[in-house]
């Protein structure tokens, strides 16, 4: 079975906690619900008896930890395999900021640019540049031809936009904390099968 799915690792606030932007420096854990989102995601792969044959992580704790979770309850054989080039955006002089404080800080239009329009802020410190950002997603795609399946790639919000351009997938790139997407490779290459659905509603993967 040729699949890849793609996941964000779960929540890293709590309910009181002041939610800001968390880059490649902000290397936060999960918390008690980001880990129930993790288990979630678990628990509907192995629903439908999929365990991961390849299992790739970005070196952050929240990443690595979904990934932990995610093998222990779909009891798959797979070591995790961390890869660098799934670390988050460092974003620079946004990271630990909140969205009024971007806001307030780069203009109104700044995180709308990025968030609907795929929009880089200019002076603002972000790494790796675009053009790595885009090379990173299909060289990880490309070392996932030869491997096994199904395969998971567990990242972060701001590298899945870029999986979403190289597959092809159309409209919101935006993947919520703890939510699935999920591509199909064949001799034509990756075909899109669902973007951002949360472990409840996973579609049938078979």
């Amino acid at each position: 079975m040729s699949l890849l799915l793609l996941a964000r690792h779960g929540n890293t606030f709590g309910p009181e906690d002041p939610v800001v932007w968390v880059g490649a420096k902000e290397d936060l854990p999960l918390v008690k619900s980001g880990e129930a989102q993790a288990a979630a995601f678990g628990e509907a792969l192995r629903e439908q008896s999929v365990a991961p044959a390849r299992l790739v992580s970005g070196p952050l704790k929240r990443t690595r930890r979904a990934a932990e979770i995610v093998k222990a309850i779909t009891m798959s054989d797979a070591d995790i395999e961390i890869d660098a080039r799934l670390t988050e955006i460092d974003y620079g002089q946004w990271g630990g900021k909140t969205d009024g404080e971007i806001s307030a800080a780069f203009g109104p239009d700044a995180i709308p640019d990025w968030r609907e329009r795929h929009k880089r802020p200019e002076n603002a410190g972000w790494s790796p540049d675009d053009q790595t950002l885009k090379s990173n997603a299909l060289g990880v795609l490309g070392g996932m031809t030869s491997g096994g399946f199904p395969a998971l790639v567990l990242t972060s919000n701001g590298i899945l936009r870029y999986f979403h351009n190289a597959i092809g997938f159309k409209g919101d790139a935006k993947v919520k904390t703890g939510h699935i997407c999920a591509a199909r490779l064949s001799e034509r290459g990756w075909t899109p099968l669902f973007w951002n659905q949360p472990p409840e509603t996973l579609p049938e993967l078979s």
